[in-house]
This record gives C-alpha cells, structure tokens and sequence, in this order.
C-alpha cells in the first residue's frame, strides 16, 4: 500500500492529494498511483507543496504520461519551450484559462493532461480555477439525446483566440497566415477508461458540422449551457504551491481573473495527446456508475437532461 493520500472533493469529480513532495520527483510505485487517481477523478490537486518544482523536475513529471505539447502560439521557456508561464497582471490585456475551455482543443491532437503549479498568488484572495466533468454533462442526457450527439462532428478554430493574444510578450503574429484548426466528434471516448464525454467547448469550438446555419448556432448555444451547468463542476482555491493535473480529454476548465490588478503566476506543462475518436462498441453512459450517482445526487438534473 503507498503512502498517497487521495481524498474525494466530490462524489463526481476530483480529488486532493498528500504525501508526496512533487519537486522531489516521483517513483514508478508513487506515479502508478498518481496515475490511477488521474483516471478515477479526472483532476488531481497536489496539497502541502513545500516548494516549486524546476522546470526539469516539471517536464519530467509530465513525460510520464507521454511527449509534452507545445503550445501553437504562446511563449514557453524550458527544453522546446514546453514551460508555459501563465502569468497576468495590472497592465494584462487577457487572463489564460478566463473561459470555459479545453487545452488547445483546435489542434489535431490536442493534449491530454495539463499540470499547473502557482508560484503567486494574487493579494487579497481570487484566482480559482473551476473544473466540469464532460462524463456527467454526456451522462444526464436521455438515451435520445446521447445517440443523437454521437453522429455529430463539431469545428474548432482558434484564430479568434490567439491572434495578438501574446503581443505583449514579444509574438508578433501580424503576418501570420494560418491557426490552429480541426474537426473533432461531438462525443468522445476515453483512450484509457473508454468512458464517452462530450468535447465542445465555448472558446474553441465554433460550429457543429454541417449545421453551419441559425439553428444550427442555436443547437451549439444550447449544448454549451448544458455542459456549463454548476451541478457538474467543481471550483478549486489555490493555495501556495499547489499543482493541479487535469485530463482535458473528460474536463474543462475555467481559470477567474476576478484578482485585478492583483498578480498570479504559475508554470504550466501539456502532455500530447491522441487525435480525439468515437468508439461505438465502448459502454454507453447509461450503463456508468456516475449516471447512477447524478440520479440520485440530482434528480432535476436527469430528469430536465
């Protein structure tokens, strides 16, 4: 038995970890399981962090799980830039993460897991950080709903984000021609757990294929309130130190900027991910225990869908 202590923030997503110092590195036993706890909770918030980590220890932490991510616009330090700082403060023009989102969900292959650990925290509290579960969003739907979902692909572009987003770090992208772009299925299933959740998100994905016209803009509009429901989030405060490991193939994320002018800053690292798919033949949501869970822990919630 190891020594981690993983404690539930929720019965549907989440949960605190103690008993490991991350800037000291992690055994195989301790990492197996990280990684399991990883699978089960969807998002892992690291407590009692003495001190930072290094770049080094960072980036090797996240190659544990697989390649890093580079981020397609954005500036990064550490080995191929793979450190991206998340920083915003008085004279900022944007906050990262200040959206419901999923990482870079434009890209072919977006990332998997993204690990963040605050450095500063903004004087006089503000700065959490919100987390959905897209495996209870997809969940709660009836059985129609859910099989009329599977059949869709969805479009996510990201020019609208990242041009001049980063200006004020020294990335003139003025001439630059093209951004990210892709289509991804509408529901996804887990490489891992082959649990299905939903993948639109309200920064990235910008139109449902072949329903480009008003109602299909509608459908997209409704779907996004639907995810975006409190019942299925979580909302974390950070403390000094702490580090947060998220699955972006089941979440999304919502970082406040509710601090200005306050300061906040953080070293942040993404895993490559695969190209997001659709297994038919994986156990629809119906059968899941969280549908179980939000039945009875929601009931209006099933039951509106």
């Amino acid at each position: 038995m190891g020594t981690l202590q993983v404690t539930p923030v929720s019965p549907i997503l989440g949960a605190e970890v103690r008993g490991v110092n991350l800037a000291d590195g992690v055994d195989d036993a301790t990492f197996a399981e990280i990684h399991q706890a990883f699978l089960d909770h969807g998002v892992l918030f690291f407590k009692d962090q003495p001190e930072p980590m290094s770049e080094a220890v960072q980036m090797a932490f996240g190659k544990r799980f697989g390649p890093l991510h580079i981020h397609p616009a954005a500036p990064g330090s550490g080995d191929d830039n793979a450190i991206f700082v998340i920083h915003a403060h008085r004279d900022s023009k944007v906050a990262n993460g200040n959206g419901w989102h999923s990482d870079v969900s434009c890209d072919d292959e977006p990332p998997m897991a993204t690990m963040l650990q605050l450095r500063l925290l903004p004087e006089g509290g503000g700065g959490d950080t919100m987390f959905a579960s897209m495996e209870a969003a997809y969940a709660v739907l009836p059985e129609a709903d859910r099989q009329f979902l599977k059949g869709l692909s969805a479009r996510h572009t990201s020019e609208h984000i990242f041009r001049g987003r980063y200006s004020d770090r020294g990335v003139d992208d003025s001439d630059r021609a093209e951004y990210p772009q892709t289509v991804h299925p509408v529901v996804r299933t887990h490489p891992e757990t082959g649990r299905p959740s939903i993948y639109v998100n309200r920064a990235f994905t910008t139109s449902i294929v072949g329903m480009e016209d008003e109602q299909g803009h509608a459908f997209l509009k409704r779907l996004l309130r639907h995810i975006e429901r409190p019942e299925f989030q979580i909302r974390f405060r950070w403390e000094q130190y702490d580090v947060a490991l998220w699955d972006n193939r089941c979440l999304q994320h919502y970082a406040l900027w509710d601090y200005w002018p306050s300061e906040r800053m953080g070293h942040r690292v993404t895993v490559l991910g695969d190209r997001p798919s659709f297994d038919p033949s994986a156990p629809d949501a119906g059968e899941s225990s969280i549908r179980i869970r939000l039945e009875s822990l929601v009931p209006a919630v099933a039951a509106a869908g």
